[in-house]
């Protein structure tokens, strides 16, 4: 008789170890259908098309939606205060003043990743720009355009160009169709006003 009752105790002990672990499995079941759920309703992330998909900071850091230059021929230029390209300011600002009025946005992007040679503050930077060369074009907040914290703006104007190796050094540059889309990328040696940069941006400015 007490065989009997200790087996029928393990009995009831087993079958109710058995509920309960099936009551938990079946709560911890519903997390991961809820979790599902809230991911179905994230939406998925857009892959940029166009240089518009961007948003930066002016080099006040002002936010600056370039979706702004749809229809606009963009001159995307990493730029420095301390370079031996560091005069092509004065030929880039000659550009905006001779084709701003067709369309064309001459956009300054300053970058210290090279010899250290952008190493001042926004105002510093803004200071000699208008001081120096009396820049008018828009400029932006400092960046790395290279790299694992690269703008992102930076890695899809290299994925987009037919060059799409890193930047080199200071003052390269990408023309930007009316579209968004890249259409071309010049090296810091080849001058803003150099017989091809012009001949790809009478191209775009007149489509």
């Amino acid at each position: 008789m007490k065989l009997l009752t200790c087996l029928l105790t393990l009995t009831l002990m087993v079958s109710a170890y058995a509920d309960e672990k099936t009551v938990v499995k079946d709560e911890g079941s519903e997390e991961p259908v809820k979790k599902e759920e809230k991911a179905d309703k994230e939406p998925a992330k857009k892959e940029p098309t166009s240089v518009h998909d961007f948003k930066m900071k002016s080099l006040e850091g002002k936010d600056v939606d370039l979706s702004k230059y749809k229809g606009k021929v963009l001159l995307v230029v990493n730029v420095a205060s301390r370079c031996g390209a560091t005069p092509q300011y004065a030929q880039l600002q000659a550009l905006h003043e001779k084709y701003g009025k067709q369309g064309l946005v001459v956009m300054g992007f300053p970058c210290n990743q090279f010899g250290s040679q952008e190493p001042g503050s926004a105002r510093d930077i803004r200071e000699f720009c208008s001081q120096r060369y009396a820049v008018k074009f828009p400029m932006f907040a400092k960046i790395e355009v290279n790299g694992a914290k690269q703008a992102p703006l930076y890695s899809f104007l290299k994925t987009s160009a037919k060059d799409q190796s890193n930047i080199g050094w200071n003052f390269e540059k990408f023309v930007v169709a009316k579209d968004g889309r890249v259409s071309g990328r010049f090296a810091t040696f080849v001058r803003p006003d150099a017989p091809e940069v012009l001949k790809l941006l009478e191209e775009e400015l007149s489509k």
